[in-house]
């Protein structure tokens, strides 16, 4: 077997080390504050019998599911995303599904591939992220070296096929004036989840506790700070709890594609 040297990884990474580095298998976590000039995306991969019907649960619920790409069924290489990016390799964690339930979180799809897979590429809140840090925005879970934080809310989706499920977000704690500068930046975005969904309690959207996410990593509050929640690509994976198909894979949370769009071109130069 090659032994590779490792890949240095860091905010000014490009989205290829980012990639080869999961490839190799030396990425097997988050990509949060990695490669922060390129649009980073959550992935959804179904079988072609429920394409179009997931493809419609995205364009009826475009908040937590913004449309990047979709590739023709079995094909695993996205040229209008990056060059030499493979959906199968370039993920450092995938989870498998089967009847709704998972039962895997692989590093690498090869050997399950099928020619029938279509893949669905969403927009991440981890592009925006670079927008609020340029603009003077502090984010403790970067600054910890953490996942952001998942709540699963009580805000239903729309509905379409069997894909239904509730709104997933994620949640930034900030001080007022940094979450009003935060809704201006985002709110210009919308390819990658937009303006923030709430920002105050979290009881009002059916979130009980802070300090445990339904996915992700907690992080702390602070007395002067308001948590800000935006949707979230891990809305889809709550979905397909409900909607229990035979076969599907998914990104792990927080576990991205990274592309070779930038987020200049999202207006987050």
């Amino acid at each position: 077997m090659t032994t590779h040297p490792p890949i240095p990884l860091h905010t000014g990474s490009s989205a290829l080390e980012v990639r080869r580095a999961a490839r190799l298998g030396q990425l097997t976590g988050h990509t949060s504050g990695l490669a922060r000039h390129h649009v980073q995306a959550n992935l959804a991969i179904l079988p072609k019998s429920l394409a179009d019907d997931f493809l419609r649960y995205c364009q009826r619920n475009p908040k937590p599911c913004p449309l990047l790409s979709v590739s023709e069924p079995g094909q695993y290489r996205l040229t209008d995303l990056g060059q030499d990016l493979d959906v199968r390799t370039d993920v450092p964690r995938y989870r498998v599904w089967q009847g709704g339930e998972l039962v895997d979180e692989p590093t690498d799809l090869t050997a399950l591939w099928q020619d029938n897979f279509v893949t669905f590429a969403l927009g991440c809140s981890f592009s925006f992220e670079h927008g609020l840090l340029a603009g003077g925005i502090r984010l403790r879970h970067v600054e910890q070296g953490l996942n952001v934080a998942m709540f699963r809310t009580n805000i239903a989706t729309r509905r379409a096929g069997p894909f239904h499920g509730p709104l997933v977000v994620t949640m930034r704690p900030m001080k007022a004036a940094d979450a009003i500068r935060a809704v201006q930046i985002t709110s210009r975005v919308p390819e990658v989840h937009g303006a923030p969904i709430h920002i105050g309690d979290p009881s009002l959207i059916g979130i009980n506790d802070l300090q445990r996410p339904d996915y992700g990593d907690a992080v702390q509050v602070m007395p002067d700070e308001l948590p800000v929640f935006w949707a979230c690509g891990v809305t889809p994976q709550a979905a397909i709890a409900v909607a229990k198909p035979p076969f599907c894979i998914t990104h792990a949370p927080g576990c991205m594609l990274v592309t070779d769009r930038l987020n200049d071109q999202l207006g987050l130069g």
